[in-house]
C-alpha cells in the first residue's frame, strides 16, 4: 500500500460509513412519512418524546463504547499489542452487560417519571434496546478500531432496514388493537409500535456483528497467541483504562446531546404550565419540529457522525507514536471534507425547505409551519457538522475532559436563551430553534479554541469555508430558479400538485449539484485529493478534468501544458545561442593569441 493511500485510509473509511449512514437517514425518512401518516404529528410527538429520552440513557449506558473501545484499542494496535487490545474488547463486553442490563432495567421501571403519561407506554417499549445496542456497540467499536468500517456500515444499513420495516408494520398492527378508542389512545399505541421496530433493528445489526466477528475469531485470537513481547496488562488495569476513558466521553456526548432533551421538558412544561396548552396540543406541535424538521436536517449531518466515528482511531493512532504533523493533517482533511458536503446542505435546506419537507411529509395541515422550522435549523448542519468532528478529535488526544466543559458552558448558554424567548415571546416553536443554533455555533467555537490550544492547530478558512459557502450561494440560486421553472410548466400542463413538487425537486437538485462542484472547483476551494474522500470522489474528478477544472496531482513536466512547454523551449534556446556566443568568444580569443605570436 503506497504511502497516500495510508495517509488517507481513514478519509476513505469515513467515506464507507458516510454513505450508510446517508443511506440509513434517507430509509429513515422515507419510512418515517408513512409512519407519520398511521400515528399522526400526536404519535409523532409521544414517540420523540419517549425517543429523546431513550437516546439520553442509551448515551450514558453505551451509546459512547465504539468511539471509547476504538481510541483505546487503535492504540493498542499502533503499538502492536494485540493481547492487551483482545482483553479490552472483552472487558468490555462485561462493563455493558453490567451497565446496559442496569439502565434498561431503570428505563421500564423509571419511565413515567422521566417523560409525561402517553410517553411512558412507548419509553418501555425502548427499555430491552438499551441492552442490546451496548452489546451492538462493542462490536462495531471492535472492529472500527483495526480501521474497517465495512461491518458497521452494512449493519448499520441491515439494522434501519428492519427498523423501517418493523415499525411500520407494528404500528399499523398496533393501532388495529384499539381501533375504536380515542384518537390519543391510537397514537400512542401507534408510537409503541415505532419503537418496537427499532428494537428489532438493533437485535439484527448485533446478529450480523456477532456473525462477522465469529469468521474473524481465528484471525483475531492468532494475533493474540503471537503477542508475547509485551506485558499483559491485568484486567484491573484494563478497566480503569476503560472507565476512565468512557466517563469523560460519555459526559461529553451525553451533555452534548442532552440539549434536544432539556429543550423539549422547557419547551413542554412552560407551554402546559405557564400557557396552558394542552398535552396533546404540545405533543402535536413539538411533533413537527423534531418528527420533520430535525429529522431532516439530521441526514447530512450522518458525514460528520462518520467522519468523527474513522477520525478517532486514525488520530489515536498517530498521536500514540507521537506524529503530531499526521494529527493535524488528519484533522484538516476531515473537516475540509465535511464542510465541502454540510455546507451546500444547509444553503440547499433552506431554499429548498418547502419542496423537501412537501416531498417528506406532505400533511398539509402542518407543511407551511415544518418548513419555515427546517429553513430555521438548516444553518445547525453546519454547525453541528464541525462540532461534531471537533469533538471526536478532542477525545482521539485524550483531551476528553474538554468536551465536557465546552458542552456544558453551551449548554448553560443555550438554556438561558431558550427559557427568556418562552417566557417573554410568542416564539414558541421557533425559539427551539433559536437555542438549537446557539448551542451548535457555542459547541463549533469553544471546540476549535480547545484544539488550537491543545494542538497549535489554526484552522484553515478561505478554501474551507468561504469558497465552498460562495460556490453554495451559486448552487442555491439557480435550485431555486430551476425548480420555480420546472414547477410553472408542470402546472401549466395541469400536472398534479405532488407530482409537480417531486419532479422539479428530481431536475433542480441534480443540476444544483453540478453547479456547486464546477463552481468549487473553479474557485479552487477543493483539489484532487479533497474530492477523492467523498463517496464516488473519483466521478467528480473525472468530470472536473475533462472541464480542465482540475489539474493532474502527478504533474510532470512532460504533462506539463502547451504554454509552459512554450516557455521552456524558448529557454532553452536562449541557452543554446548563449554557449554558441560564448564558443565564438573564446575561438575568436584563441585565433587573436595565434596572430600575436
Amino acid at each position: 500500500m503506497s504511502t497516500k493511500k495510508k495517509k488517507d485510509g481513514f478519509i476513505v473509511q469515513a467515506g464507507i460509513l458516510a454513505a450508510a449512514g446517508i443511506l440509513c437517514r434517507i430509509i429513515g425518512i422515507l419510512y418515517r412519512s408513512p409512519l407519520t401518516s398511521i400515528i399522526g404529528d400526536e404519535g409523532n410527538g409521544y414517540y420523540s418524546s419517549a425517543y429523546n429520552f431513550y437516546v439520553i440513557i442509551l448515551l450514558v449506558s453505551s451509546y459512547s463504547i465504539p468511539s471509547a473501545i476504538s481510541k483505546v484499542i487503535a492504540g493498542k494496535l499502533a503499538l502492536k499489542e494485540y493481547r492487551n487490545a483482545y482483553k479490552v474488547f472483552r472487558c468490555a463486553l462485561l462493563y455493558v452487560i453490567a451497565v446496559g442490563g442496569i439502565a434498561s432495567l431503570f428505563t421500564f421501571f423509571c419511565a413515567d417519571f422521566l417523560v409525561q403519561a402517553n410517553s411512558a407506554a412507548v419509553l418501555r417499549v425502548f427499555a430491552p434496546t438499551i441492552f442490546l445496542s451496548g452489546l451492538l456497540g462493542v462490536l462495531r467499536g471492535y472492529f472500527q478500531a483495526y480501521g474497517t468500517m465495512m461491518p458497521t456500515s452494512f449493519s448499520q444499513i441491515l439494522e434501519q432496514i428492519l427498523n423501517a420495516i418493523v415499525s411500520i408494520g407494528a404500528a399499523l398492527f398496533f393501532i388495529s388493537l384499539v381501533e375504536r378508542s380515542s384518537d390519543t389512545t391510537r397514537a400512542v399505541y401507534g408510537a409503541a409500535g415505532s419503537a418496537a421496530g427499532t428494537g428489532i433493528g438493533v437485535l439484527t445489526a448485533l446478529l450480523f456483528m456477532a456473525g462477522v466477528y465469529l469468521l474473524n475469531r481465528k484471525m483475531i485470537l492468532r494475533q493474540v497467541r503471537r503477542d508475547t513481547g509485551h506485558r499483559e496488562e491485568t484486567y484491573g488495569e484494563v478497566f480503569r483504562v476503560i472507565i476512565s476513558m468512557v466517563t469523560p466521553i460519555i459526559l461529553s456526548t451525553f451533555i452534548y446531546n442532552f440539549s434536544t432533551s432539556l429543550n423539549q421538558t422547557i419547551y413542554s412544561r412552560v407551554m402546559e404550565q405557564v400557557k396552558g396548552m394542552a398535552e396533546s396540543e404540545i405533543a402535536t406541535m413539538y411533533g413537527i419540529f423534531a418528527g420533520k424538521a430535525v429529522v431532516i436536517s439530521n441526514i447530512p449531518i450522518a458525514l460528520a457522525s462518520a467522519m468523527s466515528a474513522a477520525v478517532i482511531p486514525a488520530i489515536s493512532s498517530s498521536y500514540a507514536v507521537g506524529d503530531k504533523k499526521q494529527v493535524r493533517t488528519k484533522i484538516s482533511e476531515a473537516v475540509r471534507t465535511t464542510m465541502l458536503i454540510s455546507i451546500p446542505s444547509a444553503v440547499g435546506l433552506a431554499i429548498l425547505a418547502r419542496p423537501v419537507t412537501a416531498l417528506l411529509f406532505p400533511q398539509k395541515s402542518s407543511l407551511d409551519q415544518a418548513s419555515m422550522l427546517l429553513a430555521s435549523i438548516s444553518i445547525t448542519v453546519v454547525f453541528y457538522g464541525l462540532s461534531t468532528i471537533t469533538n471526536g478529535v478532542l477525545q482521539a488526544v485524550g483531551k476528553v475532559n474538554l468536551p465536557v466543559i465546552n458542552a456544558a458552558a453551551a449548554l448553560i448558554v443555550q438554556t438561558v436563551v431558550l427559557t427568556g424567548l418562552l417566557f417573554y415571546t410568542d416564539c414558541n416553536l421557533y425559539a427551539l430553534s433559536i437555542a438549537m443554533i446557539a448551542y451548535s455555533f457555542l459547541m463549533c467555537v469553544l471546540n476549535q479554541l480547545s484544539i488550537r490550544r491543545s494542538l497549535r492547530y489554526k484552522q484553515e478558512m478561505i478554501k474551507t469555508f468561504c469558497k465552498p459557502f460562495a460556490a453554495a450561494i451559486l448552487m442555491g440560486i439557480t435550485a431555486y430558479g430551476v425548480y420555480e421553472g420546472v414547477s410553472i410548466l408542470l402546472e401549466m400542463l395541469s400536472v398534479s400538485e405532488m407530482i409537480t413538487n417531486a419532479a422539479a425537486l428530481a431536475v433542480a437538485i441534480p443540476i444544483a449539484a453540478v453547479v456547486y462542484f464546477v463552481s468549487v472547483m473553479a474557485l479552487g476551494g477543493v483539489d484532487e485529493a479533497d474530492l477523492r474522500r467523498l463517496p464516488k470522489g473519483h466521478l467528480i474528478v473525472a468530470f472536473g478534468k475533462k472541464c480542465y477544472l482540475l489539474r493532474d496531482p502527478e504533474y510532470t513536466k512532460e504533462k506539463a501544458p502547451q504554454k509552459k512547454t512554450a516557455k521552456s523551449r524558448k529557454q532553452k534556446a536562449r541557452t543554446k545561442e548563449k554557449q554558441k556566443r560564448d564558443q565564438d568568444q573564446k575561438k575568436t580569443l584563441r585565433r587573436n593569441g595565434k596572430t600575436a605570436e
